[in-house]
Parts: structure tokens; sequence; C-alpha cells
């Protein structure tokens, strides 16, 4: 398994872990961004971040038939998580602004459903998700993630297995730290600010 060390410098590597000033999807501010769609467009270096957390899966002694990611982030990451657990993996997607199962995607053959994101932040995706798999008849058997920055923003009340935990504070605009009131901030994510 990769060390935290190891892991950051492959994220910084592929500039999934980005400087500057950042407004999040909540519409927070943050001096740091992660982009793990950076890091998944280098197949070798997320392989051996995705292999990583499959070990720590696997070592967690979670039971599970299948793999169940959010879409669009969660699907690289949980595609290449399933891989290496030899399990079959598929997602939810959005329909009219809720998630759901298309494509021809049924739980009728797996119960025990983990969900794998590429970051969870609140958990508000995955939660999602989770609501999605349940009304289908599956039972959440836990969650994991690349990268865990949840902090105290976090509405799972599960256990999250991650390959790293990034400590990222977010500011509201009128507390935010002097350092950032100075740098034009960007908004990279995918989510409309709320």
């Amino acid at each position: 398994m990769l060390t935290d060390n190891e892991t950051k410098d492959l994220l910084k590597e592929t500039e999934a872990l980005m400087e500057g000033h950042f407004i999040l999807s909540s519409g927070l501010h943050s001096d740091k961004y992660v982009q793990c769609a950076k890091l998944l467009m280098h197949p070798q270096k997320a392989e051996k971040i995705c292999k990583s957390l499959a070990d720590k899966i696997k070592n967690s002694k979670i039971v599970f038939d299948i793999v169940v990611s959010p879409a669009i982030g969660g699907i690289l990451a949980g595609y290449e998580v399933a891989r290496h657990l030899a399990v079959p993996t598929f997602f939810t997607e959005r329909v009219d602004g809720k998630f759901t199962f298309r494509r021809g995607f049924e739980l009728d053959k797996y119960r025990n459903v983990l969900i794998v994101e590429d970051v969870i932040t609140t958990g508000k995706s995955s939660l999602e998700c989770a609501a999605t798999i349940q009304e289908f008849g599956g039972v959440i058997a836990g969650y994991a993630c690349i990268i865990d920055r949840s902090g105290d923003e976090l509405l799972i009340k599960d256990k999250i297995i991650s390959q790293i935990k990034l400590e990222i504070p977010s500011f509201a605009i009128d507390n935010m730290p002097d350092k950032l009131k100075n740098i034009k901030p960007i908004k990279p994510g995918s989510r409309e600010i709320l």
C-alpha cells in the first residue's frame, strides 16, 4: 500500500492537488482544491493509487458483491478499484436532478454494495447514490474514496475507507484569510454553486 506521502506526491505530480483560490460547490472558499480527474487521466499513476485503496478495502473485511459509484467523478475510480477487487461495477447518474440507474444496470444479482467515489467532501453525492441503491433493493456495505477531505462537513455517519485523508480548510466569503482575498478565485468543480 502507498503511504500518505507517496499518495500526495502522485496527486501533486498529476496536478490533482492544486493551490490558489477556489470557490467550492458549497459556495465556500479554499486555498487548495482536489481535482481527481487530473489524477485519473494518467492511468498508470491512477492504478497505483486505486490498487492501494483496493488493498485497504480488502483488509477492512467489508463484504460486498459490487462497486457502485455516482457519476461522473466516481466512475473511473469505481471502475479501477473494482478491477483490483475482481468484482463488477456500475454507476448511478442524474436524470432530472435525481440519481438513478440507466444503461441496463440492475441490482437484482447483487445485494451488498460498496460505494466508491473519487473525492468525498460532504458525502452528499454518496448519500444520494446510497438512497438510489436502497430504493432498488441494495444494501450499503460501506463507503470508500481515493481522497477524503470531509473534515467537519461530513454527512455520512458510517466509516469511510480512503486512500488519503486531506485536511483542507474552507472559508465563508466574510471569513476568508487575507492571503485569499488577494487572489482571483476560480470555480473548478462540476456542480453549480449553492
